[in-house]
């Protein structure tokens, strides 16, 4: 893992998905490998494969700072094309003051994660107004886990971290993104676990090689995607849990 302390020029980015994204990372431990972020390399110059390298923008908080001051208030998300809390952020603690000073000065935050360290900052998160928290689990199944996330945490980790964060009165989501082989079981998994859950197949191409090294193209067709995707909404749905097909 090459690892570099670098000075950004900012870090509160437009988004498509809400107003705002923040990435206090370039890069990603996890190495998932279907992960949609790896075009990143394009723009960073970095020849060494997706999940050999994290760029820690360790000016990301004075950045924040000077940048809230200027840009009209609107809804954050933490992160988009990096993990906020990927084992380097318990070193760098980055994502801890972002969201620290995004929190203090009232703007709405989105967290989303695979990273069961988000439960360090429940000091920051409880009572916060407007905030959410939400874990990426694809599948129920920790030997699909470890097929395409061979890098990430277990599914068990991820479902005490959401159950705590729960339990805490913050607002929980699930992305179910991508629906995995094995996410036919998470709708039991989940019950009084999240606030709401949203399902998208996203970039099944990224992970297609993971698929045909281990004889799982079945899981690849519309109809198996189509098929969990209704069962488990109708599922969730039933236990009070709001859900969403994207």
């Amino acid at each position: 893992m090459i690892v570099r302390e670098i000075q950004a020029k900012s870090i509160l980015s437009p988004s498509k998905i809400y107003d705002y994204a923040v990435n206090p990372y370039t890069g990603c431990q996890h190495a998932c490998s279907y992960c949609y972020a790896r075009f990143m390399r394009r723009f960073t110059g970095h020849k060494e494969p997706w999940g050999d390298f994290v760029d820690a923008k360790i000016n990301a908080p004075d950045l924040l700072i000077l940048e809230i001051r200027k840009k009209k208030p609107g809804k954050v998300w933490v992160s988009g094309v990096c993990d906020p809390y990927q084992p380097l952020e318990r070193r760098f603690e980055l994502t801890r003051s972002c969201l620290r000073i995004l929190v203090d000065n009232g703007w709405p935050v989105v967290v989303q994660t695979r990273g069961p360290l988000v439960v360090r900052d429940v000091d920051i998160l409880k009572g916060a107004k407007n905030t959410e928290v939400g874990l990426t689990i694809g599948t129920a199944d920790d030997a699909m886990r470890r097929l395409f996330e061979p890098q990430a945490p277990p599914i068990s980790a991820r479902l005490r971290a959401l159950e705590e964060l729960h339990k805490a009165g913050i607002t929980t989501f699930v992305m179910i993104a991508p629906l995995l082989p094995g996410a036919e079981r998470l709708a039991g998994l989940l019950a009084n676990k999240a606030d709401h859950v949203l399902i998208d197949r996203m970039n099944y191409a990224y992970g297609t090689w993971v698929y045909r090294k281990h004889g799982l193209e079945a899981k690849l067709d519309e109809d198996y995607f189509r098929q969990t995707a209704a069962q488990l909404a109708e599922e969730l749905e039933a236990s009070g849990i709001a859900t969403r097909v994207i």
